[in-house]
């Protein structure tokens, strides 16, 4: 099955070339994978990056900066791949781990598949950032389990691999980074599974660029609790 990465960017010139390069590498046929950039207003050289990578990449440019959810949304959009997956453009996350969660969906007939930073993963420890975003992480997994009746271990993980068909019903309204919570609650709502495999996490700092904040998980809250009363029957066939 073709898969659609989707990679929404904001500044990121001290790693779009690495990551990108990563990409490219992946064991997947070039006819079976797209990679979609949405440089998302940056006002650094990250477009400039972006260009030197030619027909290898599909360039969509934000003339304003709006958000991860705008630029996600846009990507979806323009994909043409099966499965879809959105890729931040640090180096937080493997896209190795891309591959196993695609053969894991297509073996085991998942629509939906996220990769978990806190399941156990070869036995080893694992890493997480800042304790306020390590526990708000949990307390965002925690209220979107007890309000969408979901057994998840994280919910805000960047790695939400969705079939395309699926993604098409649903009617996606975020500007920010509250993609995640109302995407993965309009799932729940569908009555949708939700698989989990783990996956490797290096997180960065703030003075690094990571751009969430603490204020975002209130906000995912909010958006958790507000699509709880959302009514899937509105949703378009």
């Amino acid at each position: 099955m073709k898969l659609s990465i989707l990679v929404p960017a904001y500044n990121e010139d001290r790693t779009i070339a690495q990551l990108l390069a990563q990409l490219l590498a992946l064991d997947i046929p070039t006819s079976q994978r797209e990679i979609i950039v949405i440089d998302d207003g940056s006002r650094d050289a990250t477009q400039e990056i972006l260009t030197s990578f030619g027909g290898s990449i599909t360039v969509m440019v934000h003339p304003h900066n709006r958000g991860k959810g705008a630029a996600v949304r846009s990507g979806i959009a323009r994909a043409t791949g099966e499965y879809i997956v959105v890729q931040d453009a640090d180096l937080e996350y493997d896209p190795h781990d891309i591959l196993r969660m695609l053969a894991v969906a297509e073996r085991d007939q998942l629509r939906v598949l996220f990769g978990s930073r806190r399941l156990p993963l070869d036995g080893s420890g694992r890493r997480h950032g800042a304790w306020r975003y390590y526990l708000g992480g949990i307390l965002v997994t925690w209220c979107t389990n007890l309000l969408h009746g979901t057994h998840l271990t994280d919910e805000p993980t960047c790695y939400k691999m969705v079939r395309r068909d699926l993604l098409n019903r649903i009617p996606l309204n975020a500007e920010g980074f509250e993609f995640c919570p109302e995407l993965t609650a309009k799932i729940a709502r569908l009555g949708e599974p939700i698989g989990e495999i783990p996956i490797n996490y290096h997180p960065r700092t703030g003075a690094e660029g990571k751009k969430i904040r603490p204020r975002d998980g209130i906000i995912a809250v909010a958006v958790l609790l507000k699509y709880r009363f959302w009514r899937p029957e509105r949703m378009p066939n």
